[in-house]
């Protein structure tokens, strides 16, 4: 019954990211705002959303921890898997204002968010702050992307651009796509995770694999149909910015919400702490120069963060349950990967600068 339940969140998942795309990019048109900043709120809040109800749900049952690593693990997922499988589909295009403006927002966050939780612990107080800063955050989005649309539409085109046109369609169109697109994305989220988790403890993997691993590949699956379908549909811009968006919502949001829920903040461990949460920021900080070099981020880019992602996701599983070639992995990742990792940057901006050049 699980496997199919499996199944069903899957189709639900497709299905309500392929109208969410469709309801974000028709709203964007008709309300004058740039599709990348739709990508960056509407479509990136109703993407996580999912990690903010098991977040929720996780501090209500006294789960605090699994909240934290729900939030770090899917924010390791979005940057790595999604980024990462979508640019090997289709290398995506990143605009100026993710470089400039959005994913060092989402690098300060990270370090933000890292330096309140360094102790362990989250408190209410620092919970408060985070809501504050996405709300604030958020309102600069959308009058900076009206802005901009603004001082793009020539003067005697901005009277006429405020009428719908023949082959517009109505608002509330648009509003019913996304309403249903969401619906059907947090449902198959649910369902999905659901069926996942009494697999997973079927078969007796641990607390801690369930929740940075199939938790938050599980809750972050949204944002992966999504990207997707959106970089097929040529919407780059919702593809890219739904991941950043999404990565600086669960830090303000997710975390936040779920802190100012519990009445005693929110707790990680100290793996989570001196590992986890680390290895996010560096995930983060990792987007910086692929992004800048040709403001792009092609195939073979995509390929290392995907490969990042797999085995990040086997020293997990090797660490907790103690596997003898837990050893060997370190020793590779060490002395190949890491290595791989900075010869690939390296070479990525040489290439950017003579072209430049």
């Amino acid at each position: 019954m699980d496997y199919l339940l499996m199944i069903i969140g899957l189709l639900l998942l497709i299905g309500g990211a392929d109208g969410l795309v469709k309801g974000a990019a028709r709203l964007a048109e008709r309300m004058g705002i740039p599709s990348l900043v739709i990508g960056l709120t509407v479509v990136a809040f109703g993407t996580s959303a999912p990690e903010l109800a098991v977040s929720i749900r996780a501090v209500l049952t006294g789960q605090r921890e699994m909240a934290m690593a729900n939030v770090v693990g899917s924010n390791i997922f979005n940057v790595l898997f999604i980024l990462g499988l979508s640019a090997m589909i289709i290398p995506l295009t990143i605009s100026r204002q993710l470089i400039r403006q959005d994913v060092p927002v989402m690098i300060l966050t990270s370090a933000l968010v890292l330096s309140m939780a360094i102790d362990g612990q989250l408190s209410r107080g620092n919970s408060a702050v985070l809501v504050v800063l996405l709300m604030g955050y958020t309102v600069f989005l959308f009058v900076q992307g009206k802005r901009t649309e603004h001082l793009k539409t020539p003067v005697s085109n901005r009277d006429a651009g405020t009428e719908p046109t023949e082959n517009m369609s109505p608002v509330w169109h648009s509003i019913l796509w996304l309403a249903v697109g969401l619906s059907c994305l947090i449902l198959g989220a649910n369902v999905l995770v659901g069926s996942a988790v009494n697999i997973a403890r079927v078969f007796e993997i641990s607390e801690a694999v369930i929740g940075l691993t199939i938790l938050a590949i599980g809750t972050s699956l949204p944002e992966v149909v999504t990207s997707i379908v959106a970089s097929l549909r040529g919407q780059r811009d919702i593809a890219v910015g739904n991941v950043v968006g999404s990565n600086t919502f669960n830090l303000l949001a997710v975390l936040g919400i779920s802190g100012l829920v519990s009445e005693q903040g929110l707790t990680g461990s100290l793996q989570l702490v001196q590992q986890d949460f680390p290895i996010m920021l560096a995930v983060a900080l990792l987007c910086l120069p692929f992004f800048f070099t040709g403001a792009s981020l092609s195939r073979v880019e995509g390929g290392l963060f995907f490969s990042l992602y797999l085995l990040y996701s086997a020293f997990l599983i090797g660490m907790t349950t103690q596997a003898q070639w837990l050893s060997p992995l370190k020793l590779f990742i060490c002395y190949f990967c890491v290595p791989v990792t900075v010869l690939t940057v390296t070479g990525s901006l040489i290439r950017d600068l003579r072209k430049r050049r």
